[in-house]
């Protein structure tokens, strides 16, 4: 059945907003050019967009031609404002943007251990609020959505944070906490990892994949599974946790509560300090994330016969992972993400990929991740921008 008049101007509207976000600000012209509509149609379209405060003219085209420049037209990025967070064990990263994904401002809060939930809470949301206050003074009290990245698990059913052996316990409060100060906002919670898979699709390594997974190498190792262009979280929210993925070279198994037997006492960074100094190569103590990526650049660069075996052996190690995963899913690509997989580079992915040649007959290009550590909080302000443009362009 044909769609109704009110359908169809719903659609000729998603349609004009989505290319203003993709391609940046527009003409009338431009905007009939690019969606194929009538003149008429798009002048209506614009004007009703205009009076909704959803656009507005923003500048002029500069094309040389008879009689007056023809408007620009932009995505009023002032509608509503977005704050990302990556939340860490050892601290928060927050960011503030605009509604088109324009950061205004960056804070960083480090969080003790010792803390005490109640008050790591409480520095958490200082921080996002401390970095709405930078971005402008209508900024806190109009955050339409916050996107949070933390480890562990989100239950597919609540969307809620799990309880997770050895994180800490502020994660899991801060969610309430900031819906409480923030009761008009979107506050949503996913899997750090995911977050990084979204972000290395949209705007990293995997920009031409449908179908890939993430490996992410940081304090500890995780993956994200899509599959299609969709991200597949699993019955609990648990696919990608490789990190109790039992294989050969670890002397143990891993357990329901300890991963420490499985592919993270291979790949985590305190597994890669050890074989560092197994190596003779320096390591700092204690090992995360960042300490490992700067330990893997070094060898990198270094290109000495004990950088070599350093990487070689990690390499094997990492294919080790990478062929169980590609045994179950087939996934024709494979994403070294994280700290230590952008600090690896093309050097550990080609010795990845030439060990997983070795050990699975499926073929599959590995990849250096274009975004290392900054890809959580990437994703979550991709999810964040996401979820305002669905309200906001809604009909």
């Amino acid at each position: 059945m044909p769609a109704s008049p009110s359908t169809a101007r719903a659609i000729n509207d998603r349609l004009a907003l989505r290319l203003l976000q993709q391609e940046g600000p527009l003409t009338a012209g431009q905007l009939k050019q690019l969606t194929g509509l009538s003149r008429p149609t798009v002048s209506d379209l614009v004007e009703r967009l205009t009076v909704s405060g959803l656009i507005r003219v923003v500048g002029e085209s500069g094309e040389q031609r008879r009689g007056p420049n023809a408007r620009l037209y932009g995505i009023a990025a002032d509608r509503a404002h977005l704050a990302a967070l990556d939340v860490r064990t050892g601290g928060v990263l927050v960011l503030v943007s605009d509604l088109v994904g324009r950061v205004l401002a960056e804070v960083a809060v480090p969080i003790d251990a010792g803390s005490g939930t109640g008050p790591a809470v409480e520095q958490a949301v200082a921080a996002v609020e401390e970095a709405a206050h930078q971005a402008g003074p209508d900024a806190w009290a109009g955050l339409h959505t916050v996107g949070i990245g933390a480890p562990g698990l989100v239950d597919p059913a609540t969307g809620d944070l799990r309880d997770s052996g050895g994180l800490p316990a502020w994660h899991r409060s801060l969610v309430a906490a900031l819906q409480g100060r923030l009761p008009k906002a979107r506050v949503t919670v996913e899997n750090e990892t995911n977050l990084a898979a979204l972000a290395e699709q949209r705007e990293g390594a995997a920009r031409d994949r449908d179908t890939f997974v993430l490996l992410w190498l940081g304090h500890g190792v995780g993956a994200a599974v899509v599959l299609d262009g969709r991200l597949r979280r699993g019955a609990s929210g648990g696919t990608g946790e490789i990190g109790f993925l039992p294989v050969p070279g670890t002397g143990s198994l891993p357990s329901a509560t300890d991963c420490d037997g499985g592919f993270h006492a291979l790949a985590g960074a305190a597994a890669i300090g050890v074989l560092a100094r197994e190596h003779g190569l320096p390591a700092e103590v204690p090992l995360d994330g960042p300490g490992a990526a700067r330990l893997v650049a070094r060898a990198v660069t270094a290109q000495n016969d004990a950088a070599t075996r350093f990487l070689d052996t990690l390499a094997d190690r990492l294919a080790i992972g990478t062929a169980a995963v590609t045994a179950v899913l087939d996934p024709g690509c494979v994403v070294l993400g994280g700290e230590i997989g952008q600090a690896g580079g093309e050097p550990l992915a080609a010795r990845v990929a030439a060990r997983l040649k070795r050990l699975s007959p499926l073929p599959t290009e590995v990849r250096a991740g274009a975004l290392g550590g900054t890809a959580v909080l990437r994703g979550a302000l991709l999810t964040a921008r996401d979820r305002a443009q669905d309200d906001l362009f809604a009909p």
